[in-house]
């Protein structure tokens, strides 16, 4: 009975929105989700979940621009010739010359000190050597006499070949039963000045955790003084969606993977986590029961409160909530008007203004600029399947983001610097990849390929990272990378995961 029930619900939404894929999805991903079919794969509406076959055309209406373009989205970043890659270089900060350091091995002390020296040690390697904007020496060629202290410290060692080091790290670790501290330095060694370019005093409690965050601390210290006073990720998080429990929860973790712990215990279907811009709390959308009703909609989670917190209810399906650079509003979807349109709300979802009228299509997914905060890029079928379009925050001046490549477009992402836009792209010819487009002038990169499928990608907060989800292990997981597509990193293992956001700080 369940069976033909749902079947019955799904013939009747395909009819409800026979003219609007999007809005077909939209109504039936809570039914996918718990029947566990995969909406890209589902033959009850081939017309929504098949690309179209198009053949191709240029990337831009400028005919001189379009092979360019097309070149682009065919090569990867290191194939590219040098001229085609400044726009990148310029937006991002990777590809250019990197400052060497070397990081020698933290002293302990004293034995009980040995296992957090060690950790501290390799943590701020690993913050540094995933940084994107410094080559870490390796420590097969440090000297064999390594420095603890400043005084210690003999220059000339450090930049004579092979080393040819700019920046030597050192210090180190002393622990108790109540406190470690962990004096930590770095010194310019080409520089005749005898004065630390970073010099701090770590003290705290002696645990795992607290000696990781300590190292992510010095690490981002350094990375901001090296990289022109752009910030490291070390002390960031990453929110996800994982079902190791049972049922789809809010998750988060430290940027690295380390430290995964759910939010919320819901027992239902939680998708799409968002940060407020100050990082204490998450907008996602949820299918928690209320009244014996289950609908879509927006939930919160408030990092104060330790709990989900009251956002306002609407009829109809509300999903994919965004915030606005200042934190004070939240832009969504929702049907509750009939077609699914664009909506934005004060924090607490409260005076809730339409923004969208497309009578032909469902609108979701808004992504606001974090920079200019007076635009908005959305993904809509209005024009028969999903594609990009920008409008003003307040909704005017929708325009169509010409790909003219044809397939679907999905998840788009700003970067922090409001000029570059990740997004999901499944073209006719292949595979969901992650791609990213310079929007004042419509250069496009292809950053993942024949790896499964990409989706989802969120910025980190220097601009020079991804986060996102792929199969390229065979089940659903989270990835980093820097934007390049350069140096992957699996975090999640375990159940499935997926959707993805990189906190502001």
């Amino acid at each position: 009975m369940a069976g033909r029930s749902s079947l019955r619900t799904l013939r009747f939404l395909s009819a409800l929105c026979v003219k609007s894929p999007l809005c077909f999805f939209l109504s039936v991903a809570p039914l996918f989700l718990f029947l566990n079919f995969s909406p890209h794969t589902n033959p009850i509406c081939p017309k929504l979940f098949l690309s179209a076959k198009n053949s191709r055309e240029a990337i831009l209406p400028n005919k001189n621009r379009a092979s360019l373009i097309l070149s682009v989205l065919t090569l990867s970043l290191l194939s590219l010739p040098a001229a085609a890659q400044d726009w990148f270089k310029v937006r991002t900060g990777l590809g250019v010359d990197k400052p060497r350091i070397a990081v020698t091995d933290f002293a302990p002390r004293a034995d009980n000190a040995k296992s957090h020296a060690a950790l501290f040690t390799q943590t701020v390697r690993d913050d540094l050597s995933f940084s994107g904007v410094i080559e870490l020496v390796s420590p097969s060629f440090y000297p064999t006499q390594v420095p603890t202290e400043p005084q210690q410290l003999q220059k000339s060692t450090w930049t004579d070949p092979p080393l040819n080091a700019n920046f030597v790290a050192f210090g180190n670790l002393t622990e108790s039963a109540t406190e470690v501290a962990i004096p930590a330095w770095m010194f310019d060694v080409r520089s005749t000045s005898n004065e630390a370019v970073v010099g701090q005093v770590y003290r705290g409690a002696p645990t795992d955790a607290q000696v990781r965050k300590f190292a992510h601390q010095f690490a981002d210290e350094i990375i901001s003084r090296l990289s022109g006073g752009f910030p490291g990720v070390g002390s960031t998080q990453i929110a996800f969606i994982s079902s190791r429990t049972g049922t789809k929860e809010v998750w988060v973790m430290d940027y690295d993977g380390a430290n995964q712990h759910p939010l919320t215990s819901l027992h239902s279907i939680s998708l799409t986590p968002r940060w407020s811009p100050d990082a204490s709390r998450i907008a996602f959308t949820c299918f928690a029961p209320a009244n014996s009703v289950v609908s879509g909609q927006i939930c919160m989670y408030s990092f104060d409160s330790g709990k989900v917190v009251s956002f306002a209810r609407y009829r109809g399906t509300n999903s994919s909530p965004t915030w606005s650079p200042d934190g004070s509003e939240v832009m969504f979807s929702s049907s509750m008007q009939g077609n699914p349109a664009l909506y934005v709300s004060d924090a607490s979802g409260n005076r809730p203004k339409r923004l969208t009228f497309s009578n032909s299509g469902a609108d979701t997914s808004p992504a606001w600029n974090p920079k200019t905060m007076q635009t908005v890029v959305f993904v809509s079928d209005r024009g028969g399947v999903p594609q990009l379009y920008m409008m003003n925050a307040d909704g005017t001046n929708a325009q169509k983001l010409d790909l003219g490549d044809k397939g679907y477009v999905v998840d788009p992402a700003w970067a922090p610097n409001g000029q570059l836009l990740a997004f999901s792209w499944r073209r006719p010819s292949g595979n969901y990849d992650i791609y990213i487009m310079d929007v004042s002038s419509g250069h496009i990169l292809e950053i993942t390929r024949d790896s499964g499928r990409n989706e989802r990608p969120s910025w980190a907060p220097d601009g020079r990272h991804l986060v996102f989800e792929s199969t390229r292990t065979g089940t659903r997981q989270i990835w980093t990378m820097l934007a390049d597509g350069s140096q992957p990193h699996q975090l999640t293992t375990q159940g499935h995961n997926e959707s993805p956001n990189w906190s502001s700080k």
